[in-house]
């Protein structure tokens, strides 16, 4: 075994060899950019060298000087973890050229599975399943449109060389494949360097399942179990479990035969995933094979007990599977829910900022976090915007899927979007938990899951009292340390208390919510037997709340009565006692209630009304590139026509013309980047369009 390791990646991946490299006892080397200083990693490494630039071309791409830096540090081995370098073939030739361990396969099989046009040779070859399609090298847009016109509808198109749902396009009809062919070219390019494009059939209803499988150098290979990734939205998974449901014993060893049969046909070493497409009548077909660590393994780990990390490291180091097939046990059920910052209600549009608050369910043995951020951390915009991996297991899938749902309703971020509830709303929908589901299962109920996440009036009045009352108790302490410190302790005018002669105490107060609408609350409060207790009326309803602020923690208790129904007196309640995490940064604060989040800002008295701006829409959406212009200006062009594409994270956007109007003007050019929220171009209304606005106004 060696004694140092090299981790050539970065964040939660990181993360996670760096603990299991240390339980092993070998020291660590991790790498970071300039985004990356004060990374976790980094902290968690024994030492940490320096790459460059933020953009990954920039440092975690630099082969060469992460092989300089793994021999000036003594380093006898890199793993590089998933993304980045961990299926570079040329990368893992010079580590072998340089006498340095890589954690993985041979160069010449990674090469082999690299290109999907040349892997359907090879499992065809080794008699493993495929769907129909063209896999040639022949490339020029007519051969393309001719063999797609060939295999009929719906058609996928995808990056030969790619991964994660990069340089992907469903055609459904004939009049789409150019179009799709430029798309996926430019996507394939930016994102792997090559645009050479394969073609198949596109199965309308199938199940992602995937075979993990583990050889060694000495001729041994068996596969762990399976897992079933159709959760996907983008072609980018989301949820994973393990093993799959529904699937019969011979079903699952005819598949774990097939993986190990497809790792034999390139004579292959290590950690690696072999990827299915399960249809509805238990055929499975080819799609791919990922020749390193999957992201979703971990639920692999907790229903066989073993740790993969562990495997690779031993394999790499020359020793021989630690379980022979027979010997592989399963136990149990997992699920894992990659946590993202994103817009779910935008069209998942990733997120960066700063992680203002953080707090994650409680780690047990049913409960696990792979995670490699910090509270204060910053998720930047130039890597994948994960922020972190919630795995969970029992004993079976329906005691498992609860303990996921009740560790999202544990789970607490606040300082930027993040699919959370998205999340909870897919483990809580009645579809998957009867395990009824198939790869287009977010695109079905995508507008389902979307209307679970948006808030309720009933739900809004809620949080917004709640959120009144929290600051009320924010006030009273404010006041208490006020009064602490004041040399008349006991004067009235000392605190914050509402206190009017004579009359009822009233307090007033203005929240500025996630909709950008100023609601401002007046409160009655009353003392009974020494509490304060606070009403309001919201709408036709008369609100009753109490409570206190502990720590970061509001107790409290609320009811809600129809105006016209017979009141209860102050002091008698029918409501309910609920105990809400809240995060405050400066005047914005945040309240949890169970997956959900409720932003607010409290407003001192200016009433600031904001209206909606078309022309927003022509603003970037997030930090990016300009990729193409898709009309002139002094185009004519109609309301949501696409008149520009840019780039982020990856994924391509297009930009929409707000109203009919014509383009009067482009502010960047192809290739230039963008900021969020800059201004990229400008459309003139036509006469039409005004007269509707001036009707309207």
């Amino acid at each position: 075994m060696f004694t140092k390791l090299l981790i050539a990646n970065r964040g939660e991946i990181a993360c996670r060899i760096i603990s299991t490299a240390k339980a092993m006892g070998v020291r660590t080397v991790a790498l970071y950019s300039d985004a990356d200083i004060n990374a976790r990693h980094v902290a968690m490494a024994d030492e940490a060298f320096y790459l460059g630039g933020s953009a990954p071309a920039d440092s975690y791409l630099k082969g060469d000087l992460i092989i300089d830096i793994a021999k000036k540090s003594g380093a006898q081995a890199v793993h590089p973890g998933y993304g980045f370098l961990s299926e570079n073939a040329e990368f893992a030739l010079k580590c072998e050229q340089a006498n340095i361990t890589f954690v993985g396969p041979s160069a010449a099989a990674i090469d082999s599975m690299g290109s999907k046009s040349a892997a359907k040779e090879i499992m065809g070859a080794a008699n493993v399943p495929l769907v129909p399609g063209y896999h040639g090298d022949a490339q020029d847009d007519d051969l393309l449109v001719s063999e797609a016109n060939k295999m009929g509808f719906p058609l996928l198109i995808k990056a030969a060389f790619g991964g994660g749902g990069k340089g992907m396009r469903i055609v459904e009809n004939s009049s789409e494949v150019l179009d799709a062919i430029h798309s996926a070219r430019r996507e394939a390019i930016s994102s792997f360097g090559n645009d050479k494009l394969l073609m198949e059939r596109y199965l309308r209803q199938p199940r992602h399942v995937e075979v993990q499988v583990f050889a060694d150098s000495h001729g041994n290979c068996i596969y762990l179990s399976d897992r079933d990734c159709s959760i996907q939205r983008r072609h980018q998974k989301v949820v994973e479990e393990a093993p799959a449901p529904g699937l019969s014993d011979a079903l699952r060893v005819k598949m774990g035969q097939a993986a190990v049969a497809a790792a034999k046909a390139i004579n292959y070493e290590g950690a690696g995933t072999v990827e299915f497409l399960l249809d509805t009548d238990d055929s499975f077909y080819f799609m791919e094979m990922n020749t390193r660590l999957q992201v979703e393994h971990p639920v692999t780990e907790l229903v066989t007990g073993q740790d993969l990390v562990k495997w690779q490291l031993m394999v790499a180091s020359g020793s021989k599977l630690p379980l022979k097939q027979d010997e592989v046990k399963i136990t149990g059920h997992a699920f894992e829910a990659r946590i993202y910052a994103e817009d779910p209600q935008n069209d998942f549009l990733p997120a960066s900022g700063k992680l203002e608050f953080l707090r994650e369910p409680t780690q047990s043995q049913f409960v696990r976090i792979d995670s490699g951020v910090r509270e204060n951390d910053v998720i930047s915009n130039f890597y994948d915007p994960m922020i972190s991996k919630l795995i969970t297991w029992d004993e079976s899938r329906p005691r498992a899927l609860q303990r996921l749902v009740h560790a999202l309703d544990d789970y607490q971020i606040s300082g930027l979007k993040h699919n959370i509830e998205f999340l909870a709303n897919i483990a809580k929908h009645t579809a998957f938990n009867d395990a009824n589901f198939s790869t287009d299962f977010i695109e079905r109920y995508g507008d389902e899951l979307l209307t679970q996440s948006a808030v309720s009036p009933e739900q809004q009045k809620i949080a917004l009292s709640l959120a009144a009352l929290y600051q009320l108790c924010v006030r009273k302490q404010q006041a208490k340390v006020a009064a602490q410190a004041s040399r008349d302790p006991y004067s009235p005018w000392s605190n914050n208390s509402g206190f009017r002669l004579n009359s009822a105490s009233q307090h007033q107060v203005a929240l500025l919510d996630d909709n950008h609408q100023i609601n401002h609350l007046d409160l009655i409060e009353s003392q009974i037997a020494g509490q304060s207790q606070y009403q309001l009326q919201l709408d036709d309803e008369l609100i009753t709340l109490s409570g206190e602020l502990v720590a970061e923690t509001l107790h409290a208790e609320i009811s809600l009565q129809p105006l016209n129904s017979e009141q209860t007196e102050m002091g008698k309640s029918n409501g309910h006692k609920v105990s809400l995490p809240v995060s405050q940064v400066g005047d914005d604060f945040t309240l949890f209630i169970d997956s959900s989040s409720y932003h607010y800002r409290a407003l001192e008295s200016e009433i600031v009304e904001e209206q909606d701006n078309l022309e927003d829409k022509l603003k970037a959406p997030m930090n990016g590139t300009i990729v193409t212009q898709l009309v002139a200006v002094g185009d004519n062009v109609k309301a949501g026509q696409g008149i520009m594409v840019m780039e982020a994270m990856k994924m391509e956007y297009t930009i929409e013309s707000p109203f009919d109007g014509v383009v009067s003007a482009f502010f960047f050019k192809p290739g230039e980047l963008v900021s969020d929220g800059e201004l990229l171009a400008e459309v003139e209304a036509t006469e039409v369009e005004l007269a509707k606005t001036e009707e309207t106004a």
